[in-house]
């Protein structure tokens, strides 16, 4: 067991790795999956599981860019989705700031503004620009 120990290290330094060189895409489709389907639904549409439950029904995410006259507003969905800490006991999409850990890289914005922002964030973004219906 003691000579397999550090095989096993090996093998998840690489798995770690392959996962770093996915596209954002990818990586953003996986956090998806693993924090927004219980509300929004694997298709994005609002329809998860527990939607019924809530006052106000989520988002149908597949629409963002039809409701912004044609433009997916990325920053504005990075600060939905990055969220503050004490906005759910307002009711509302959950605040996921310590959920976003790991790299943080600069991401420049529309404004020109350079901010340190987590890949993750970037990530879902990107995967949710990619889901849009044209």
């Amino acid at each position: 067991m003691i000579r397999s120990l550090p095989v096993i290290a090996m093998l998840g330094l690489a798995l770690s790795a392959c996962a770093q060189h996915q596209p954002p895409q990818v990586r953003g489709a996986a956090f998806y999956a693993k924090y927004c389907t219980s509300c929004h639904g694997t298709s994005a549409q609002g329809d998860g599981p527990i939607a019924a439950s809530f006052r106000v029904p989520p988002a149908n995410l597949t629409l963002i860019s039809e409701r912004n006259g044609g433009v997916f507003p990325i920053e504005d969905v990075m600060a939905q989705i990055n969220g503050y800490e004490g906005r759910h006991q307002f009711g509302g999409m959950p605040e996921f700031q310590k959920d976003l850990n790991g790299p943080v890289v600069d991401y420049v914005a529309a404004s020109g503004e350079v901010i340190k922002t987590p890949k993750a964030l970037i990530d879902m973004a990107s995967y949710l620009e990619n889901i849009q219906r044209d």
